[in-house]
């Protein structure tokens, strides 16, 4: 592994900024770096191959240094024109790296007409397709379309390099994770999806429940109580969850028209057909759907139970044999059940673990490199 900057002091100078944005000083990093290479995946998880799915790419691997150049970079304002959003201003980590407002607001403070989604478990996405509209193929790119958004942070990617180039320490940064201090815009790219691809939380109480029975998938677990099992079995069984949400990914394969509307709303940039989300870490992510019109998991399941709507492209999934949407008629213990199921599903350290926090926030405990 490539000699890590020691150019990196205590100073953190703050601005002005909007929602949750943080300094455009100088970061505070740890005097031995975090392990982002040794991610380790439960042996449940292993054993569902979901290691199939890694999206790194043979010339783009997680390493230490890569993947610190992607930590500071992610939490830089620099990267949006007027220094006052980051990605992490739409991609909280103690949201779970996804947005707690209903649509994701851009530098200027004008709305985006999304809900941006968690970026935990990017890495093993099924599809590897990325956004709501599932546009993009990669991390790689993903990365650098929200820094371009005229809405978003309003970049060029010229403009990106030149102003990372004239701080005091980005190309040691650079330098340590590529061998030279070139700044590209292909090197933030590859930076930033090594930051991403690390964030993996897989200590949840019904990952540590699977652990204890490898063997035992979509039935109850001994590690779960008796109503998160009855939430469990809902989920599986007569609720068909699992149908769209598969596997201990609890991932869909696809876009898909889960009955939201009935008809596509004027104005709409999509057509009513948007991306199965992981629901691992759910609990920390509202609100829910693409444009955020549910605030708790309990309207979430109150759509399925009697709110889907006929829409013309309405999944099969969700039709009964005449074709009509097929309500699932949760009763009150049910709901109550699968929420319950539901909020095993996510690790809470995700949204406290040092590796993957803002190394700008004034206050960091970490100590100065050396």
């Amino acid at each position: 592994m490539l000699r890590l900057a020691s150019l990196i002091v205590f100073s953190v100078v703050a601005i002005g900024a909007t929602f949750a944005t943080r300094s455009s000083g100088t970061p505070v990093l740890p005097a031995t770096p975090y392990d982002y290479e040794g991610v380790a995946l439960p042996l449940h998880l292993q054993d569902n191959s979901i290691l199939r799915w890694d999206s790194t790419p043979a010339d783009n691997p997680i390493t230490d240094a890569g993947a610190t150049l992607g930590r500071v970079l992610f939490y830089d304002v620099r990267l949006s024109r007027n220094e006052t959003v980051s990605c992490a201003s739409c991609h909280r980590q103690e949201h779970g790296f996804s947005d707690p407002r209903p649509l994701s607001v851009g530098f200027q403070g004008e709305p985006t007409d999304r809900n941006s989604m968690t970026l935990s478990f990017a890495r093993y996405d099924r599809t590897q397709r990325f956004f709501w509209d599932v546009r993009t193929r990669s991390l790689e790119t993903l990365a650098l379309e929200p820094i371009q958004n005229p809405v978003e942070m309003g970049l060029t990617l010229d403009e990106m390099t030149t102003r990372l180039q004239a701080t005091d320490f980005y190309p040691g940064l650079f330098a340590d994770a590529f061998g030279t201090p070139e700044i590209t815009s292909d090197r933030v790219a590859r930076a930033l999806s090594q930051f991403v691809r690390s964030i993996v939380a897989s200590n949840s109480r019904y990952d540590a429940a699977r652990e204890a029975q490898v063997d035992v998938f979509g039935r109850p677990l001994d590690g779960l109580t008796e109503q998160e099992n009855q939430g469990l079995e809902l989920f599986f069984g007569r609720g068909r969850c699992e149908e769209c949400h598969s596997g201990d990914m609890f991932m869909g394969t696809g876009p898909t028209d889960n009955g939201l509307d009935a008809t596509v709303p004027e104005g709409s940039s999509g057509r009513g057909v948007f991306k199965t989300v992981s629901l691992r870490n759910v609990a920390l992510t509202a609100p829910y759907m693409h444009d955020g019109r549910f605030a708790t998991l309990e309207e979430v399941v109150d759509h399925y139970s009697s709110g889907i709507q006929p829409s013309p492209r309405l999944d099969p999934r969700l039709r009964g044999r005449d074709g009509e949407p097929k309500q699932r008629n949760f009763s009150d213990e049910e709901r109550a059940a699968l929420v319950a199921f539901l909020n095993t599903l996510t690790d809470t350290t995700l949204a406290t673990d040092p590796r993957w926090s803002d190394p700008f926030a004034v206050g960091s405990a970490e100590g100065a490199r050396p």
